[in-house]
């Protein structure tokens, strides 16, 4: 892919068995930031991670899905999502007639907190920006957040069993608060709750364009 920076271009062609993370979800205009990403010295993860995770997806879409932060699997390939938690994300989006190559997935944290601790605060603000940015060039119409540390960049004291797959408006976009898909794999019983919130996406991008959900209460 010409004009593609190496490093960058590596770190995203690094694709797991079976092809999870296509090379058609890979766009050019994605260069600049992961390659400010892959070089990114601004906190202490930059001194264990492997590899960077900055993301995956169109540079446009209207579902945009919000993890917490890379695992083992992910650091090792450079890839949001391809391990079980992965496998679960896949199943869940093909079962609202979605792929991979449709939606835009990240993290908060970019780089994998050693032994898959939780991410600090401090790391998440650290990867702002980036987040940020990526929200401005994607601008979905729906923003999914899976898991209570990105639930909580908009909804801060609430708790995902109280708000899940309710949609609010947040800065002019609607966001869903769903439960991490890793969650199923701990707590069976979490996962026909999490095949539900997700059934209810296509209806909730269609609603985005006319109007507004009633807020959280």
């Amino acid at each position: 892919m010409e004009g593609f920076p190496p490093r960058c271009y590596d770190n995203l062609m690094a694709q797991p068995p079976g092809g999870t993370a296509s090379v058609s979800t890979i766009d050019p205009i994605w260069a600049p930031l992961y390659e400010e990403v892959a070089d990114c010295p601004r906190c202490p993860l930059a001194r264990t991670r492997s590899r960077t995770v900055p993301g995956a997806g169109p540079a446009a879409a209207d579902i945009m899905l919000i993890g917490e932060a890379p695992g083992a699997r992910e650091d090792d390939l450079g890839v949001p999502f391809v391990g079980p938690a992965g496998k679960f994300l896949d199943e869940l989006l093909a079962g609202i007639g979605l792929s991979r190559e449709a939606v835009y997935i990240a993290n908060v944290v970019k780089c994998r907190p050693p032994g898959n601790r939780d991410p600090e605060p401090n790391k998440i603000e650290a990867c702002a920006d980036y987040l940020d940015r990526q929200i401005t060039m994607v601008d979905p119409r729906v923003i999914v957040t899976l898991g209570r540390f990105s639930m909580a960049r908009w909804f801060p004291g609430q708790t995902i069993a109280r708000i899940h797959g309710k949609a609010m408006r947040a800065e002019g976009r609607m966001i869903v608060p769903m439960y991490h898909p890793a969650a199923a794999l701990h707590n069976g019983s979490l996962r026909s709750v999490i095949e539900a919130d997700f059934a209810t996406l296509p209806g909730l991008i269609a609603q985005a364009a006319t109007s507004a959900p009633e807020a959280v209460r």
